[in-house]
């Protein structure tokens, strides 16, 4: 497990190399983008014009920003201003070109985030949630000095989309109570007619012209939501996801008459295809561009409307993560591997947009394996280092636990795991029930038993990665942050004997304080997975809270955690830190000052050189020879107190 140290290790090379985000483009000035990038060593938003291949900083704050969008005509640049990290703020603007930024709806007071539309006539819809007043969404027209609430409600939602016309507003929403199946109100916003004004200042009217509620009253909910409005001015077509056959697929719906269209999408061979499908329109409307997820990979495909006709188009075999299409014809993605580090491609054949700098050095591709578990069999993602073969025997390995819930780890480039396999680990990842990307069930499987349900198949895999000879279990590391850091917590109390230690980044470590806490829409999601709240089913949290089990941890713990997180917060970390101390657990701790991860690059990797050293130090002693009295904790600067 030695690095070299003349050189940077390549660990910290693929840290440090710059990377880019798919660029987004204006609807009507299309060589006028924006993209994120870490190429100043923090992530920025940067604006991109195509025509004269020029590229400007937009943003040049302290702990980063990636929220960004460009309004239809490319003049403005929005992006999101919170407070070092905690996802609490306003939106501000300034001019494509360079200039003072302004803040962009003046009279709306700091919220979190529930999405942003922006019209062709100026006018502009800002969704806003917070602990006392929900979800709410202003419009302010242009002309107006004042934004008015066209929206509110206790449960969580946010935008869906802008017509074109900017006369039909798409809402995503949760008013049912159940925050993992969402449904589509369409409203109309208009001037009121029967107004003395006569301009656009005049009161505003909201009238509902369309719902598709496929949760209340049903015994199984089917969750729908918004891909966009057709692209086209007068268009009333929405293009929706929906789960009617058990899995995300897209249909036409159009809310003007209610008509719906299915999207019979079928390979050249005539099989339909298997795992999640999205869609989004192509420019003019006669296509749509297609994005079709299974088994942790994905694929484009393009779809003629015309005659149903599915067209593949030329991806590696990887991870698309993320594509538009160009008013050209051409298809631009962002596509990595787990072995091949990220571009952004076009279906031309060429590199669109690579960082600037040197390309960040390759890491090893992964093995599928697939385990029976208890709720039927579980994909896995297994990397071994670099050299080494079954053979060879047992090494040491990371269980690298995604976040979410409701996510997955898929076949794309990571320096995370990377860098592991650089310091001699083979890495194991879980697409556990309550992932997504394998059906409607395996995501909805997670309820009520939150927690207890992804660690049973973690523990499939493990038994798995022991019994086929490639973990040696005497040094088998839990790791993960966020909804991973959370599993790590709870599962070296509830499977006390199965780990040799925890690593644990800003995780859920006392579930009822932590749900006091977090922000609304993460309450909405708890109560959703519990079936109430912790007044109301107590047991259920406490039976899924890692604090529950402390008692039970018997190796030596590792935590960092953001003292702005507002999805994991600090006080509920601190609280099983706490219990820990009284415990004489072993463990330390790392706080660093900004929300639920950082957005800084050498943040990052004196985050992960702590792991890594935390681990090295620890894991032959944590295998029987650990001893109480070696309990440090660390402090903001990563030293001992």
């Amino acid at each position: 497990m030695s690095e070299e140290k003349s050189a940077v290790p390549a660990w910290e090379q693929r840290f440090r190399a710059a990377r880019v985000s798919l660029p987004d483009w204006a609807e009507d000035a299309p060589d006028r983008a924006l993209y994120v990038s870490n190429a100043t060593g923090t992530y920025e938003v940067y604006a991109w014009d195509r025509a004269t291949g020029t590229h400007r900083r937009v943003t040049d704050r302290p702990n980063g920003t990636t929220d960004a969008e460009l309004s239809p005509d490319g003049a403005w640049i929005w992006w999101f201003d919170d407070n070092d990290g905690d996802e609490f703020g306003v939106w501000r603007r300034q001019p494509f070109e360079g200039g003072p930024d302004e803040e962009a709806v003046p009279g709306l007071a700091p919220s979190y985030s529930a999405g942003l539309a922006l019209g062709r006539d100026g006018s502009v819809v800002v969704g806003r949630s917070t602990d006392e007043d929900g979800t709410t969404l202003h419009l302010r027209r242009p002309g107006a000095t004042e934004p008015v609430e066209i929206y509110r409600h206790a449960e969580y939602g946010g935008i869906g989309d802008l017509s074109h016309d900017g006369t039909l507003l798409a809402i995503d929403h949760t008013e049912h109570g159940d925050a993992m199946h969402s449904a589509i109100r369409v409203v109309r916003i208009k001037a009121d007619s029967t107004a003395d004004s006569t301009d656009d200042t005049g009161p505003t009217t909201v009238e509902t012209v369309a719902e598709l509620d496929e949760v209340t009253g049903r015994d199984e909910p089917r969750g729908v939501a918004c891909l966009g409005f057709a692209p086209v001015e007068g268009d009333t077509r929405l293009l929706v996801a929906h789960q009617r056959t058990g899995r995300w697929e897209p249909m036409i719906w159009d809310v003007a008459t209610g008509a719906e269209t299915a999207l019979p999408l079928r390979d050249e061979q005539g099989r339909e295809l298997p795992g999640d499908v999205s869609a989004q329109w192509r420019p003019g409307a006669e296509e749509l561009l297609v994005e079709h997820e299974y088994e942790a990979r994905s694929e484009l495909f393009s779809y003629a409307l015309s005659d149903g006709r599915l067209t593949r188009l030329d991806t590696p075999r990887g991870t698309v993560g993320g594509a538009t299409a160009r008013p050209d014809g051409t298809v631009e993605y962002l596509w990595s591997s787990a072995a091949e580090p990220s571009a952004v491609r076009s279906t031309a054949g060429t590199v669109v947009l690579r960082a600037p700098g040197a390309v960040p050095p390759a890491s090893v591709p992964v093995e599928d394996v697939w385990v029976d578990g208890p709720g039927g069999r579980v994909h896995a993602l297994v990397q071994r280092p670099a050299g080494t073969k079954p053979e060879d025997g047992p090494v040491p390995t990371v269980f690298e636990i995604h976040g979410g819930p409701t996510h997955h780890d898929s076949d794309s480039f990571a320096a995370g795991p990377a860098a592991w396999l650089d310091h001699g680990f083979a890495v194991v990842r879980v697409n556990y029930r309550g992932s997504t990307g394998y059906g409607q069930a395996w995501t909805d499987a997670l309820h009520e038993r939150v927690g207890l349900i992804e660690l049973e198949d973690i523990a499939a895999v493990r038994e798995w990665a022991v019994a086929s000879g490639l973990a040696d279990p005497r040094r088998l590391v839990l790791t993960g942050g966020s909804w991973g850091g959370y599993l790590t917590l709870l599962g070296l109390g509830v499977q006390p004997d199965a780990w040799a230690l925890g690593v644990a980044a800003v995780p859920v470590a006392d579930y009822p304080t932590a749900y006091a806490d977090e922000m609304e829409a993460l309450k909405s999601l708890d109560r959703t997975l519990f079936g109430g709240t912790p007044e109301e089913v107590p047991e259920r949290f406490a039976a899924s809270s890692p604090l529950t089990y402390v008692e039970q941890v018997r190796v030596p713990v590792y935590i960092s955690a953001g003292v702005n997180d507002p999805r994991c917060p600090i006080r509920q970390i601190e609280n099983y830190v706490e219990r820990l101390e009284q415990l004489g657990k072993p463990h330390e701790v790392y706080r660093y000052d900004a929300g639920h991860g950082s957005l800084v690059v050498e943040e990052r990797i004196k985050q992960l050189r702590l792991e890594i050293d935390f681990v090295r130090r620890h894991l032959d002693a944590a295998a029987g020879m650990w001893s109480a009295d070696n309990a440090t904790v660390r402090n903001e600067g990563g030293e001992s107190a």
